[in-house]
């Protein structure tokens, strides 16, 4: 049982449409054109200090637009104890932002007092699932809701890994009562770096605990020996095979809030929300042939 029963709604508070993540320099075709997206997403750490012109910008959207808040720095999966200052700041967001939705990554990105600027996988295993399930607790204690975990994108195999990914992340909702983020596209990179079916995973996951998805782009590189590698970059337009991906999600699932990820090079307002209209139509596609006939 989990450590706080938390109002599972809490969990799906986002619309069943398409979003993006805000960045400061579309704030102006934003505000003006609020009908063009459904709602935003911002990164936790960027809006941590007390003032000047990222809150009060934040404090505008949040007058018009539902907002998810989207964690990179917790560093979930670490060896080590929660950062205790990160977490005070964290609820200090979270407490005047009332966000529709928190949600972080099964990563981690800390090693003693270092921070590493990158999402690192992690072993699945009882020890492990252990480790995640007492700093999610933790983090729902301190901001009082229930929160969202992200698959991750993987590029290797652990030998000591000894429960499958999709397992791992249901047992952790189980045992403490968060909902999940599944990524799509990150599901795209680690089936093609692995050799894994990226459809047998969505029908395994546990769809149903599923509060956002997100979808972004990747780089196509090689390995070594000169085999196809995917590198997760959010720095492109969604690609072809993750859009299918995606339908075949929401068919399976029917609609979920989708979230288009595009935090580097970074295009122009009208690129980004005609992703996010992308993502919209799938979303009415589908539920219209699944709608009975009139």
């Amino acid at each position: 049982m989990p450590k706080t029963n938390f109002d599972q709604s809490k969990l799906f508070r986002l619309p069943r449409a398409a979003g993006v993540g805000f960045k400061p320099q579309h704030f102006r075709q934003v505000i003006d054109t609020p009908n063009s997206i459904k709602w935003l997403e911002i990164h936790a750490e960027n809006y941590m200090g007390d003032g000047g012109r990222p809150i009060a910008q934040l404090k505008k959207l949040r007058e018009s637009f539902p907002i998810s808040c989207h964690g990179v720095g917790l560093s979930i999966g670490g060896q080590e104890p929660l950062d205790q200052g990160h977490l005070v700041k964290l609820q200090k967001l979270i407490d005047w932002l009332e966000p529709n939705s928190f949600s972080e990554h099964l990563a981690w990105s800390t090693h003693e007092d270092c921070y590493l600027a990158d999402l690192l996988p992690l072993p699945y295993t009882t020890k492990t699932l252990n480790l995640v399930c007492e700093h999610i607790d933790q983090v729902q204690e301190t901001l009082r809701q229930p929160m969202l975990l992200e698959n991750p994108s993987n590029y290797l195999e652990f030998e000591e890994t000894d429960i499958e990914e999709v397992d791992f992340l249901a047992q952790i909702s189980q045992k403490t009562g968060c909902g999940l983020l599944l990524d799509v596209n990150n599901v795209h990179v680690s089936a093609v770096n692995r050799n894994k079916d990226a459809k047998k995973y969505i029908r395994n996951f546990p769809l149903h605990l599923v509060g956002e998805i997100h979808l972004g782009g990747h780089e196509i590189d090689t390995n070594v020996t000169e085999e196809t590698l995917l590198i997760d970059n959010h720095a492109s337009e969604v690609a072809v095979p993750v859009w299918e991906l995606y339908r075949y999600t929401i068919e399976c699932a029917g609609p979920i809030a989708t979230l288009i990820e595009w935090d580097t090079n970074v295009p122009d307002w009208p690129t980004l929300a005609a992703e996010a209209g992308r993502a919209s139509a799938i979303i009415e596609q589908v539920c219209n042939k699944k709608a009975p006939d009139q």
